[in-house]
């Protein structure tokens, strides 16, 4: 399996674990009264499996973004580019006058 899926994969899976803790501490905080909510409903738990698979796409994809983009290479310093200028002078501007039309 190449390395891109694997780590695809593993991040995706771990998108889903984070979802599952927070919707774990969202039912034991009772945030807006989910727990009864979710609790005293006959499709509480069809509603628990939707905020559950919800959140893990959202968790997935911001964890393997984060992963992607922290495989970074760090930068090593000035790359080049322009100058930094350190003082503000005014520059000379030559103008020709016109003469009549």
């Amino acid at each position: 399996m190449p390395k891109l899926i694997r780590l695809y994969i593993t991040q995706v899976v771990w998108g889903f674990v984070i979802s599952a803790v927070f919707v774990g501490v969202l039912l034991a905080l009772n945030v807006a009264n989910l727990r009864h909510l979710i609790t005293g409903s006959e499709v509480g738990l069809v509603a628990l499996v939707m905020i559950w698979f919800m959140n893990g796409i959202v968790f997935a994809g911001v964890q393997f973004a984060y992963k992607i983009m922290s495989m970074a290479e760090k930068p090593q310093g000035p790359r080049g580019g322009t100058p930094v200028v350190h003082s503000f002078e005014p520059a000379t501007v030559k103008q020709e006058a016109r003469t009549g039309r």
